[in-house]
């Protein structure tokens, strides 16, 4: 069945970051009566052959005959609605705002996408005629703003193609936006696709511009610990906070590229020394928005979200606009959007509504934080299995760290596993600092880790006595000592409170036979969390 065609190019090429960046790009199938078309907030990765919109190619065709509309706001709202009409009975999903543009391409399959070798020919000066000598056979779309404008645009010039050339175009290239490409199979979708990127690729290394994307590197620590839990705080609506991702400084675009960049990595960043919540609100005052990205020169990158998937988007996409931006160096330098298209783009509904799907819904612990020692397991696994059920983004902290791995695995997008030694100081450190740097902070700390060796006072070793003590005891000391300062620092920038909560036991409130060392340290920890 050829719907198994398109989910399999779909799953091909979404899995492949070299091709799609948060779920960008959609994909379509057409019979001679319907287009079965990706929807809007499905992941090409993961896309079923279920997830496809059906819709009747004969209703999406009307829009081509409309006339231009005066006014932006109705002309959405009646493609919207046109849209929604075409969708056939029994199917379901927000059919992608660009089905037009796969109705109009004379192929049974089309692939959409968003590489960042191609966009460095689409964003740059002279990207136009140097595509010509490179894909003769390909149509080159000057920007439009997306939506029904775009779509009767590419119609008309695809007319005039075909008028011209006697048969339709198979690829379409969209100036800072992406590449259409039409087949009839699934080998003659990837043979395009692989000449596309390979010419490219080969184009690069003839101006001596490097293809390959830039190799993630850690930032500054002191840098990351310093700034990376403030900004948490700063970078977010009044009373909420964000996830802030860190990594090694690089020169973030200096504009905005593509629809893309702009929805989850916002047109423009914040450089500066030294980010103050005086730098974001001016900023903000002269931009409209809070920064998402926030570059400290030489140290760090900070990339923003609603949670730890959103921050690892928001880097993503600033990565690739860092490349596409090089990139475009090869095609006489970079040719950003105007005023007018980027701010289309800021408020456009329908990317606000691709953005806010990415984000997830909203749970009552959705961007929160939550590490939870002694996670890989037991009772610890499932704290940290309710948390994360909640919405929280879970740090399974564990000296098993092979199976705090594994259970962040089984917790979903969001979590992660970390390896620690709570009676090492050394190591807890460690750990504090890589979840600052994955996540910005952490909003909840349970001391969940522990130990029990009984005996009798007469009997019990002095080496079994230090286990018990040095990790139920001095190990929770170590835990409050390195993660309270980076929930101070949240609360300054945010105003809002931070958790640490310390699982203890009966045994904390009374003695018994045999239980000296184990007793002693959990009556100790219960003093020290009074204290």
């Amino acid at each position: 069945m050829s719907l198994s065609t398109i989910r399999e190019l779909s799953n091909f090429y979404g899995a492949d970051s070299e091709f799609v960046l948060a779920g960008g790009g959609n994909t379509s199938y057409k019979d001679e009566k319907y287009l079965y078309v990706k929807p809007s907030g499905v992941s090409l990765a993961k896309i079923t052959e279920k997830d496809f919109v059906k819709m009747e190619r004969s209703i999406i065709r009307e829009c081509f005959s409309w006339n231009s509309f005066a006014d932006a706001d109705e002309r959405e709202a009646r493609v919207k609605s046109l849209m929604a009409y075409a969708v056939a009975p029994g199917s379901s999903g927000r059919p992608s705002v660009e089905a037009p543009l796969h109705e109009l391409m004379d192929f049974t399959f089309v692939v959409h996408l968003h590489p960042a070798m191609v966009n460095g020919m689409t964003c740059g000066k002279n990207g136009a005629a140097e595509c010509a000598k490179l894909f003769p056979q390909a149509l080159w779309v000057e920007y439009v703003d997306p939506g029904f404008t775009l779509a009767k645009v590419v119609f008309d010039k695809v007319q005039d193609y075909k008028k011209a050339n006697g048969n339709a175009p198979s690829v379409i290239f969209l100036q800072n936006h992406g590449v259409f490409v039409g087949g009839n199979s699934d080998s003659g979708i990837r043979a395009t696709y692989e000449n596309i990127m390979s010419t490219l690729k080969s184009y690069y290394e003839s101006k001596n511009i490097d293809p390959t994307a830039a190799v993630v590197e850690d930032a500054d620590a002191e840098a990351v610990m310093q700034f990376a839990p403030s900004l948490r705080g700063w970078l977010a609506p009044e009373k909420s906070i964000v996830s802030v991702r860190s990594t090694k400084a690089f020169a973030p675009a200096a504009g905005p590229l593509t629809p893309d960049h702009i929805v989850y990595a916002k047109s423009f960043a914040l450089t500066c020394d030294d980010p103050s919540p005086e730098a974001v609100d001016a900023f903000a005052a002269a931009k409209g928005y809070k920064p998402k990205v926030v570059c400290v020169p030489g140290k760090a990158l900070f990339a923003a979200g609603n949670n730890a998937n959103g921050a690892a988007t928001t880097m993503a996409l600033a990565y690739d606009a860092a490349r596409v931006e090089r990139l475009a160096g090869a095609f006489g330098g970079v040719n950003y959007l105007s005023d007018a298209h980027r701010e289309f783009i800021e408020n456009w509904e329908v990317e606000s509504y691709r953005s806010k799907v990415a984000a997830g819904s909203g749970k009552a612990l959705t961007g929160k934080v939550a590490i939870v020692t002694g996670g890989a397991q037991g009772f610890g696994y499932g704290i940290a299995e309710v948390l994360a059920a909640a919405g929280a983004d879970v740090v399974i902290a564990d000296m098993n760290v092979d199976g705090a791995k594994a259970a962040a695995a089984k917790l979903g997008a969001g979590a992660s596993g970390v390896a620690v030694n709570i009676a090492d100081e050394e190591s807890v450190a460690a750990m504090v600092q890589n979840v600052v740097k994955t996540y910005g902070g952490a909003d909840l700390f349970v001391a969940n880790a522990g130990v029990l060796r009984a005996g009798s006072v007469k009997s019990l070793t002095k080496k079994d006595w230090d286990f018990v003590t040095n990790i139920n005891y001095s190990g929770y000391f170590l835990c409050v000592k390195h993660i309270a300062p980076v929930m101070a620092q949240q609360n300054s920038a945010s105003g809002l409170w931070s958790d640490i909560v310390q699982v203890n036991s009966k045994s904390g409130l009374v003695g018994s036979n045999r239980n000296g060392a184990y007793a002693g340290s959990k009556f100790g920890t219960i003093g020290l969390t009074q204290s």
